[in-house]
């Protein structure tokens, strides 16, 4: 979950470490810490807070020179957000600094054995008693920071992405992941190290991933060793050109990252089926659906793991799939499954999606379908991720950086990818018609310009969210293909408002919830005119009868809802399959307009962070 920065080489690192740390907020921001070598001592400043408030002590307390350095922002696992959680962790002699993503589950027996040695703590973190283990084993065993940590790594259970420096060595920084993603950018002499690449993006494109079980030696003036934690072997490390640009990065003159997002989601969707579908030839074009295709058509069912919005985007591809390709569908959060003892079959594909491609329910669920003989194939944003290398195969969205903790661009290019697939799937099955089929392929290319005018009407969508901004409650209802929506639609007011939401099929309303309908009760109605519309109809009457206030999404042009409905938020019209793609947007928006008003912040909303890779 947190965020990683480090530097080695000619430069003065603070500015950079700083820079960094402010690109990877999202990864968490309730407290930040940086230690720099200045070439006698390490200078150490940290704090509660964001970055921001990092940078205001730093630069009004102390004097941070240095070519060296590491820096940390923090989503707290172990030990509350406070000054003396923060990272770095120093070991109690001062010599060795560590910064860390993750979690150590058997920290309690290892602190306890520090303790019995004489070692002391003066914070609740797991981190503190690793850094102490290292300089415990630096010690007793004679050897060095790098050996050290691959020592103290093999006695650990469970994840992390660290960086470790020894003041006493100070040409190195040693660095190890498992579970966690952990970068290193390769300069001109000089050395990055990061969660992901936005840190140094800007400063060079070559980047060394780390797959997990493996460290590194960041040394000036000799190549990176890596090597297997395990059993110490190397590693040829491979070096890869980064395709990210510093642009992708910035908020470009909107207020939010999340509403850059929203606003770029047609030209995510066009990236997205970029050079796959080609719509005027009626093809659709994914190698890794095309070299895995029998797997596919041969399958007795597919399973998606998945979690949150990705979770969501799943449950809109069951309906696809069961309805195009007619290949039966389950839909699992990841979470539960790798818990559950599942049923896994060798003629089972299983569909992981992650935005990060870092989750690491998601991760557990994949190797456990792997270990049970089922073909994998990942749908994740982030190239070089953790489930790109984990899966036999799979498909990027190509959507470029999300920023934003509450994922939106996320969400529609996951449901493209997903489409594809099943329309790819359902012709060659014979299950769709060919006239259907080119129906889709020609909607789905218009679906970028259908979104743009949905998003004109983000002014009306604001004045809507005016109206119910101190609203304590809301309730989302869809039916069909738009029953994920609804459930995506209530997450996003949860996330980055913290007004309670819920969302449930139509259909269920009369079976609990409507217990909860009043005049002060607003429900978010999905009512687009393809699916189920009539009954939808009859479920807005049934809210209005008990003074419910309605807001509905309809179709350009409806009338039948317009009258009974409080609000009104038209969408062009589309194929009952697609139309997730449309009426996911003015939900986004809603949101965003709500949460900006009630003052919250909306990119990094309290609690959560964007990339979970602990339990």
């Amino acid at each position: 979950m947190c965020g990683i920065v480090g530097y080695i080489g000619k430069e003065q690192a603070y500015p950079i470490i700083l820079k960094g740390l402010k690109r990877l907020e999202y990864r968490g921001y309730d407290s930040a810490g940086i230690a720099i070598y200045d070439g006698k001592d390490l200078n150490i400043c940290k704090t509660k807070g964001k970055v921001a408030d990092l940078q205001l002590k730093c630069d009004s307390e102390i004097e941070l020179k240095g070519t060296v350095g590491i820096g940390h922002t923090r989503w707290a696992t172990h030990g509350e957000p406070n000054d003396a959680n923060s990272h770095p962790h120093f070991s109690n002699s001062g010599k060795v600094a560590i910064i860390h993503n993750g979690i150590i589950e058997n920290y309690e027996s290892l602190k306890t054995e520090l303790q019995n040695r004489g070692y002391t703590f003066s914070s609740d973190t797991d981190t503190e008693v690793l850094v102490n283990l290292i300089e415990d084993i630096m010690i007793n065993e004679e050897v060095k920071l790098g050996k050290a940590v691959q020592i103290a790594l093999n006695q650990t259970i469970g994840a992390y992405a660290i960086a470790a420096f020894d003041k006493t060595k100070p040409n190195e920084i040693v660095v190890a992941r498992l579970g966690s993603p952990l970068a290193i950018g390769v300069g001109d002499d000089e050395y990055y190290i990061a969660s992901d690449a936005s840190p140094f993006i800007e400063y060079t494109k070559k980047a060394i991933y780390l797959e997990d079980g493996e460290m590194a030696v960041v040394r000036l003036g000799k190549k990176v060793k890596v090597r297997k934690i395990k059993d110490d072997s190397l590693v040829d490390p491979y070096v890869q050109k980064l395709q990210l640009n510093l642009g992708q990065i910035e908020k470009a003159g909107y207020e939010h990252f999340m509403l850059k997002e929203i606003y770029e989601q047609p030209s995510a969707i066009k990236d997205t089926y970029r050079g796959r579908m080609l719509a005027d030839r009626g093809i659709i074009r994914m190698a890794g659906v095309d070299d895995n295709l029998e797997k596919f058509l041969n399958a007795k069912r597919i399973i998606v793991v998945a979690c949150g919005t990705s979770w969501h985007a799943g449950l809109v591809s069951e309906y696809i799939f069961e309805d195009l390709a007619r290949i039966p569908f389950e839909v699992e959060y990841a979470s539960e499954f790798r818990y559950r003892n599942p049923v896994i079959n060798k003629d089972d594909v299983v569909i992981a999606i992650s935005q990060s491609g870092e989750t690491a329910d998601t991760m557990a669920a994949i190797k456990l379908a792997k270990e049970n003989g089922a073909f994998v194939f990942g749908v994740c944003n982030v190239v070089g991720s953790s489930i790109s290398r984990e899966t036999h195969a799979g498909a990027y969205t190509h959507a470029g950086p999300e920023i934003g903790v509450a994922s939106t661009k996320a969400f529609t290019t996951q449901i493209t990818i997903l489409s594809l697939m099943a329309l790819k799937l359902g012709k060659a099955k014979g299950s769709i018609s060919n006239s259907d089929y080119h129906m889709y392929l020609n909607e789905m290319e218009q679906i970028p310009s259908k979104i743009e005018k949905a998003l004109q009407s983000n002014d009306h969508i604001m004045e809507v969210a005016a109206v119910y901004k101190n609203a304590k409650n809301c309730l989302y209802l869809g039916r069909g293909y738009n029953f994920p929506v609804a459930l995506e639609g209530a997450l996003k007011l949860k996330e980055i408002s913290y007004i309670h939401a819920e969302g449930y099929p139509a259909a269920e309303m009369k079976h609990g919830p409507i217990a909860l309908i009043d005049e002060h009760m607003p429900v978010v109605v999905i009512a687009t005119k393809k699916g189920h519309y009539e009954k939808v109809v009859s479920n807005i009457q049934e809210i209005k009868s008990r003074k419910g206030k309605i807001i509905a999404v309809v179709t350009e042009g409806d009338t039948s809802v317009k009258n009974m409905a409080d609000h009104v938020i038209e969408v062009p019209e589309t194929l009952e399959a697609l139309t997730p793609l449309l009426t996911t947007i003015p939900l986004q928006l809603f949101s965003y307009h709500i949460a900006v008003m009630l003052g919250k912040n909306v990119d990094q909303p309290r609690n959560l962070a964007k990339s979970v890779t602990v339990e």
